[in-house]
């Protein structure tokens, strides 16, 4: 009878080690193989997101508080966390907008400087940017923490934190 040592597929160590080196080498020829393929189409997500923040600068920038608000998820889930705390809901947001800003000269000339996103699965991205709004008296300014979720093949903000 033979010894159950026969049977092991690695008669040593040093046979164990050259095939985990060899496994891990075409783990990491196979990622390379792979990630191309990928970072194209997280790009086209990163692209479109830009564009919904691009379309919602011009928005702000003609004053159309409703034409910015298309950026976001219309659903009383949305999240807005600003100075005045946490607050829920597409209309709330809109409406705190339209309190805030209640003329062009108030809502100045906005603009976005996207300083990270991340894609964290093909359909939600995580974005950190600047805001800055050029008015004719001052010059507010902070940062922004955004969450994207893709709904119908549309980019929308379900979560906005900005300061």
């Amino acid at each position: 009878m033979k010894s159950l040592k026969s049977y092991h597929i690695f008669s040593s160590s040093r046979n164990f080690e050259d095939f985990l080196n060899s496994s891990v080498l075409v783990l990491f020829l196979f990622s390379i193989l792979l990630f191309p393929s990928c970072q194209p189409s997280a790009n086209k997500e990163k692209d479109a997101i830009k564009a919904v923040m691009m379309k919602q600068q011009e928005a702000w920038n003609n004053g159309n508080i409703d034409g910015f608000m298309q950026g976001y998820w219309k659903s009383d889930s949305l999240m807005f966390i600003g100075s005045k705390g946490l607050t829920y809901g597409w209309e709330t947001t809109l409406n705190n907008y339209k309190k805030s800003y209640p003329s062009q000269a108030k809502m100045g000339r906005l603009q976005f400087t996207i300083k990270k996103i991340q894609m964290v699965t093909p359909f939600e991205a995580h974005m950190v940017g600047k805001w800055e709004l050029f008015r004719e008296n001052d010059h507010p300014e902070g940062y922004f923490t955004l969450l994207w979720k893709k709904f119908d093949g549309e980019w929308k903000v379900i979560a906005d934190h900005t300061s």
